[in-house]
């Protein structure tokens, strides 16, 4: 076995790798940019090396500074992670010559399957069922928009180096082919160092199912079952499930069986995903293999028992698979939930900065009998950077059954506290409770169809409202009466804590009336409801963990004047408990309407202007590209809202700018 690893990634992944090689007794080394210099998974590692600046292309995807390294350090093996430079069969070639074992397939493995093109060839000769779609080198954007007319539109336009949704566009028109081609390239080039792009049919109302195989250099290969990917936006995977709600076991079969042909025909060893779309009928086409681990991989570990990163080191070091396809059985259900640093309330565009807050849930076993687990790279204090991809931490949870695992999850994505950047807890969390989620009956037009207008929140049902109501009125209760102890007074000269109030939130108002004993409160309604409260919380805490009506409830805590600010499943809420008078007055009060900025083009997020598509004194009309903007790795071209002229233009390309800088000004 191997006495040390290189690990060739940053973040969580890097993390992640760094635990089961610590747990194996074999030490690490972590590389890191100028940005990671004080990342976490520098800190974790026992060893570590500078790499250059943050930019990935001038770091971590420069073999010849991650060759460096290894020789600096005397690494035996590299792992390589996911993205940069995992499915890089030049970086994979380069360790062979060197003697350094890659904990990955063999290079022409990579070569074969990590080439989008090739593989869909490679697949197609092998009789695998694929897409439709023109796999040659495509010139630029006209002939882009031709080939997409003979395929038929909708397409999906693709990096061939890609991964991550990264160089992906679904285009619908002529003018969306064009568009998409050019910011595919672009982002192809910058994210891999490869500019190719190929063109397929958009299967619409697909399913994205992946299956995880595992072969080692002695003949074996092992499906572990699949994942259901279906929840993705932008292309960009969110929510990933094991086993899929949709496929049967004959479907399970057929499509593990031929996941794993797929894999021997290419000599293909260590862990790896052959992904699939399956249609309403449970046909499925092959999409492609990533020749790597994937970003999902912990639910197929919490379903399987099967540790992927142990086994992808034992297959390097030569070791057989130590169990047969009979094996490998699905034990209960798991759920990942990837967090981003990206505000979900601004079209989910990135969001960097300083973590003023960050404290997960406890990992291990639940009080509810589940597991709770979370992928992390970052830590309380940190920096989020723009150079690099959005996620910071994959939350996974595991039930017996997929409901237990979603109310495992819906009171993890409660716990977690984030803060200081915009982030999209609040959107896993609310599709955690859509109903349409929650049945099983997704696509991957999920989130487009569910939120076509972005996500604007969550409003929550009466029965949540009136147990969020139940437990800030004795909060508020437990507030108050320490607010009345005053030092050096007695206890008749205290004020005393009324039990009639009126807990306003989501624009209902509750009157209620608390009764309270040492165990907790009784909250009644109006119409004579009753939940009883129970709860440990103190006055000043963020995270407020009761039971309320005798489930589980926890609440995000902020003070605001006469109540609360809570967030709880994706709501955001401001929540007055007064008293009746109180309540009475404050009705009579005016509201603040915010600025208007509609004359403004204003930057939703911490950016570097690529391009600015007008001139000043230009009409345009509605819909019509204005700026593009790039941030973590994607570019975000900027449209005018409704037709106009543009007055005033303040950035150049080259700039880089904050959220809400003016970009331009309109008439």
């Amino acid at each position: 076995m191997f006495k040390k690893i290189l690990i060739a990634n940053r973040g969580e992944i890097a993390c992640r790798v760094i635990k089961t090689a610590r747990k194996m007794g074999i030490k690490t080394v972590a590389v890191y940019s100028d940005a990671d210099r004080n990342a976490l998974h520098v800190k974790m590692a026992d060893e570590a090396v500078h790499i250059g600046p943050a930019p990935a292309n001038q770091s971590y995807i420069v073999i010849d500074k991650i060759m460096a390294a290894i020789r600096q350090t005397g690494a035996e093996a590299v792992h390589p992670g996911y993205g940069f430079l995992s499915e890089n069969r030049n970086f994979a070639a380069a360790l062979e010559a060197e003697g350094v074992v890659f904990i990955g397939p063999p290079s022409p493995a990579i070569e074969a399957m990590g080439d989008k093109i090739t593989s869909k060839k490679i697949a197609k000769e092998a009789g695998v069922s694929t897409v439709p779609g023109y796999m040659g080198l495509i010139a630029d954007g006209d002939e882009a928009v031709k080939i997409s007319g003979e395929i038929g539109y909708p397409v999906m336009i693709k990096a061939s180096a890609g991964g991550g949704g990264k160089g992906m566009r679904i285009a619908w028109s002529e003018a969306e082919v064009k568009e998409g081609f050019e910011s595919s390239k672009n982002e192809a080039a910058s994210s891999f160092g490869d500019d190719r792009i190929f063109i397929e049919k958009f299967v619409t109302q697909p399913r994205h199912i992946e299956i995880q195989v595992l072969a080692d250099k002695h003949g074996n290969c092992v499906y572990l079952h699949e994942r259901e990917c279906s929840i993705q936006r932008r292309n960009q995977k969110v929510i990933e499930e094991a086993p899929s709600p949709f496929l049967d076991p004959a479907t399970r079969k057929a499509m593990g069986e031929q996941a794993c042909a797929l894999a021997k025909a290419v000599g293909y060893t260590s862990a790896g995903t052959v992904e699939f779309i399956v249609d309403g009928n449970r046909n499925f086409y092959f999409l492609e293999m990533n020749t790597r681990l994937q970003v999902e991989h912990p639910v197929t570990e919490l379903i399987t028992g099967v540790d992927l990163v142990e086994q992808m080191i034992r297959v390097a070091a030569g070791e057989p698979l130590p169990f047969a396809q009979s094996d490998l059985k699905i034990n209960g259900w798991a759920m990942e939930s990837r967090l981003y640093a990206e505000d979900p309330y601004r079209n989910f565009l990135p969001s960097i900065g300083r973590l003023t807050r960050y404290r997960p849930p406890v990992e291990g076993q639940s009080p509810t009998g589940g597991v709770v687990r979370n992928d992390t790279g970052v830590f309380e204090g940190g920096e989020i950077s723009m150079y690099y991809d959005p996620m910071i931490a994959k939350l996974c949870t595991w039930g017996p059954t997929r409901e237990e695992a979603i109310e495992e999850m819906r009171l993890a994505l409660d716990t977690f506290e984030v803060e200081g950047i915009g982030h999209n807890l609040p959107f896993c969390a609310a599709v955690m409770d859509h109903a349409r989620f929650v049945s099983g009956n997704i696509t991957t037009a999920f989130i487009a169809e569910e939120y076509p207008d972005g996500f604007q929140g969550v409003t929550l049902s009466e029965k949540m409202l009136r147990r969020v109501a139940a437990a800030a009125a004795a909060m508020h209760r437990v507030a108050e009466i320490r607010r009345t102890k005053i030092s050096g007074t007695m206890d008749n000269h205290q004020r005393r804590v009324g039990d009639d109030w009126a807990v306003t939130l989501q624009g209902q108002q509750f009157p209620v009336t608390i009764a309270a004993d040492k165990a907790g409160s009784t909250v009644t309604f109006a119409d004579g409801d009753a939940l009883r409260v129970e709860s440990d919380w103190t006055p000043g805490d963020s995270l407020a963990r009761l039971t309320v009506d005798g489930a589980p409830l926890v609440l995000k805590v902020g003070k605001v004047p006469m109540g609360f600010r809570i967030r709880v499943r994706g709501a955001d809420l401001k929540v007055l408990v007064q008293s009746p008078r109180q309540a009475a007055l404050h009705a009579l009060m005016p509201e603040k309407l915010p600025p208007d900025t509609s004359k403004f083009l204003l930057c939703p997020m911490p950016g570097l202007v690529v391009k600015i598509a007008v001139e000043e004194g230009q009409e345009v009309q509605e819909g019509q590209a204005l700026a593009t903007v790039e941030a973590m790795k994607m570019e975000n071209i900027l449209k005018a809202e409704r037709k106009g002229v543009v007055k005033k233009i303040n950035a150049a390309p080259g700039a880089s700018l904050k959220v809400d800088d003016v970009i331009m000004e309109f008439e």
